[in-house]
């Protein structure tokens, strides 16, 4: 399961996630990722990955898009800094993922 809480504020807008970015919820994330950017001002979306468990092939596919796209993500722990490290190091040198 995977909870998204949209928050549109006056400079950015975030994507609280909560569970598992896995199976179903990836197209749910990215159809609230696509809904929230047309709103935010200067399409500036940063995702907080702080209570993220999990993230399968898929949503590592989706978050590496939304890097790409200039998503910035906040993330605590052990696993999720380091996945975020993964695509942002995958990304910037140019890398296919």
């Amino acid at each position: 399961m995977l909870r998204i809480t949209p928050y549109v504020g006056e400079d950015e807008a975030v994507l609280k996630l909560e569970g598992c970015l896995i199976g179903a919820w990836v197209p749910e994330l990215a159809a609230c990722w696509h809904e929230i950017t047309a709103s935010a001002h200067d399409g500036r979306v940063r995702v907080d990955l702080t209570d993220v468990c999990h993230v399968d092939e898929a949503g590592r596919a989706l978050m590496t898009m939304m890097y790409r796209a200039g998503v910035r993500f906040v993330a605590t722990g052990f696993v999720m800094p380091e996945l975020v490290r993964e695509i942002s190091q995958t990304v910037d040198s140019g890398a296919e993922s």
